[in-house]
């Protein structure tokens, strides 16, 4: 079985896995990182947002061998210690979370969102496209805009 090295969230892995296996899976089930969620596994709902090289990526979709020498990054590197991201901070602060599934992946999308931009219109937020069953679209929006101002 094929041998993949990569980081995740700082740390140097190597994982045995084939090479189509999904990331996800292999974050899931033989690292045991757990924030990434799985929710339709076709890159539909994005529950499982990461990043990839600081870039947002759906694991769900992108086979491990696309991560060999990369960096991953998942909510629970997202921190610095204890000190949460400004993103993290306004999802409190804004009470966004009810049921919580989507939570890891809406905030990845969001912190990748405000690298691109430091003063995201609606549009771009609403442009992130991650699913929310229980609707909490509006204390999204509002997070993310309080993130940003944070961080500017």
């Amino acid at each position: 079985m094929p041998s993949h090295t990569f980081s995740v969230n700082g740390e140097s892995v190597t994982v045995d896995a084939p090479d189509d296996m999904p990331l996800l899976w292999v974050l899931r089930d033989l690292l045991g990182v757990r924030g990434p969620k799985y929710g339709c596994g076709i890159d539909v709902c994005k529950a499982c947002t990461s990043h990839l090289d600081g870039e947002a990526v759906n694991p769900c979709v992108v086979p491990v061998s696309e991560a060999g020498g990369r960096e991953v990054t998942t909510i629970e590197g997202l921190a610095d210690g204890e000190r949460l991201h400004p993103v993290q901070e306004a999802w409190l602060e804004q009470d966004v979370a009810q049921c919580g599934y989507c939570q890891p992946g809406q905030i990845m999308a969001a912190v990748a969102l405000l690298r691109r931009t430091d003063a995201p219109s609606d549009e771009d937020i609403d442009a992130i496209a991650n699913v929310c069953r229980c609707g909490t679209y509006f204390r999204i929006r509002e997070a993310i805009k309080k993130a940003a101002e944070a961080m500017r």
